[in-house]
């Protein structure tokens, strides 16, 4: 359709310009009268553009001037796009009021951050959560979220795994925060009430806790009375089997019982007011001198391999429950004079303790849950080892204490690597006091 009125526009100046010409032949003035009109021409475009512009700043809603031609195209064309236009912006209004109807149901708050950390836009549930208004758009979110940590895990921008903190108005509220990257830097965050669910954990926590104490006299009760009477002279010898068997199975419940009270402590207790620098190397070796005792007669060769003034920031006991654990593991899957390698190694980004042996190594499908508690990957696996199945999770726990992480590498047949990665934060100056100086003068001994 435009090109039928730029054709007919073509025409009708055709037209004017040969109307001008025989004019301007028969008075004898042919460049005036060309000139002249050239110039109404001109004149009708600006008065046809002037239309346009007139129409364009008014409502849309009029129908676009009568015009032929080439602006009657222009007119309908333009009238035809913004009704067009119009359509996709009602549709698109209601796409967004139908999502806004939909997250305002939801039970969880929904805060939108623009690249800055400024609130854009939040539902009814953020209202109730965070006790938010209309006037606190455009404010950054910390204003409202005032705890050190969760500054930090906007800051860190690792949005992997959720943060639970006490609400901002109540301490007996819990909330959960995720964080999702989304368009141009900027960010959704998905708040629940995780209070319920809290409360249930730690009612499970002190359970554990209460049980594992109470569980402990009673038990170490029995164990005396037991070694009592097997160390009686008049016992018989088919009773002597049984009490056997109740001691090893006494001893194995109160290993268990240890271990739950410590991860329960590690779960617990909060605190990090006891962590001070520790020498690293001491305390490797007070662990392979103990690895070497445990290994007895099945012969492994243990190895260390570790910076003499490295030192980390955290808590002795915990550190030396870590590398327990990890290179007591190593020799109870490990073969007979297998090697056992554990090797420290520092850089910019922190510092890694890696212990890796020579065993019959884990599928990797079995390699993300490693770290539940008692969870076996086979019960071959166990059955000869004694083991309590709680000595990964409190590797677990007790790293996360110190801001680290555990990472697992082992196939089958190639054996594993247990490596505790440590941040820069962890790394202090060699001229710091020695939680561990004392060891440390044993050790050199």
């Amino acid at each position: 359709m435009l090109n039928r009125g730029f054709s007919a526009e073509l025409r009708r100046v055709v037209t004017f310009t040969l109307l001008c010409v025989v004019v301007g032949l028969l008075n004898g003035y042919l460049t005036w009268t060309l000139i002249i009109g050239g110039a109404l021409y001109m004149a009708w475009m600006m008065w046809q553009i002037h239309r346009l512009d007139v129409w364009l700043q008014s409502s849309r809603d009029q129908n676009p001037p009568d015009a032929s031609g080439i602006w009657g195209d222009v007119f309908d064309n333009i009238h035809r796009l913004q009704k067009r236009q119009q359509r996709e912006k009602d549709r698109l209004k209601q796409v967004v009021r139908r999502g806004q109807e939909t997250t305002a149901a939801l039970r969880e708050g929904i805060i939108l951050l623009d690249r800055y950390g400024n609130i854009d836009w939040f539902n009814g549930s953020a209202v109730q959560l965070l006790q938010l208004r209309s006037q606190d758009q455009g404010h950054p979110l910390v204003n409202f979220i005032r705890h050190p940590a969760f500054v930090q895990y906007l800051e860190r921008k690792n949005f992997e795994l959720p943060l639970d903190l006490p609400s901002p108005h109540s301490e007996a509220v819990r909330l959960q925060y995720q964080v999702t990257n989304f368009g141009l830097g900027e960010h959704l965050v998905l708040v629940r009430d995780v209070t319920r669910v809290h409360k249930l954990e730690q009612m499970r926590k002190d359970f554990v806790a209460n049980v594992s104490h109470e569980l402990r006299t009673p038990l170490t009760v029995i164990l005396g009375y037991v070694e009592t009477l097997s160390m009686a002279p008049d016992v018989p010898e088919k009773w002597r089997k049984a009490l056997d068997q109740v001691e090893a199975q006494g001893k194995r419940m109160s290993s268990l019982l240890s271990d739950l009270i410590v991860l329960s402590k590690l779960e617990t207790d909060d605190s990090k007011t006891a962590h001070k620098p520790v020498m690293l190397k001491p305390l490797l070796l007070q662990v392979k001198s103990d690895a070497e005792v445990f290994s007895g007669e099945r012969g492994h060769q243990i190895s260390l391999t570790c910076p003499d003034d490295l030192q980390l920031l955290g808590s002795d006991k915990e550190l030396q429950s870590v590398f327990s654990n990890l290179v007591l593991n190593a020799v109870k899957y490990s073969g007979d004079h297998t090697a056992i390698h554990i090797n420290v190694s520092q850089s910019s980004l922190g510092v890694n303790v890696a212990v890796r042996d020579e065993g019959a190594g884990i599928d990797p499908v079995h390699l993300p849950r490693l770290t539940e508690r008692f969870y076996r990957v086979d019960n071959s696996r166990h059955s000869g080892t004694g083991g309590t199945g709680l000595g990964l999770a409190i590797v677990k726990h007790a790293l996360l204490r110190h801001g680290a992480k555990l990472d697992i590498e082992s196939y089958p047949g190639k054996g594993s690597t247990f490596t505790c990665i440590f941040p820069i934060q962890r790394v202090v100056a060699a001229d710091a006091p020695l939680a561990y100086k004392s060891r440390a003068i044993q050790s050199e001994r």
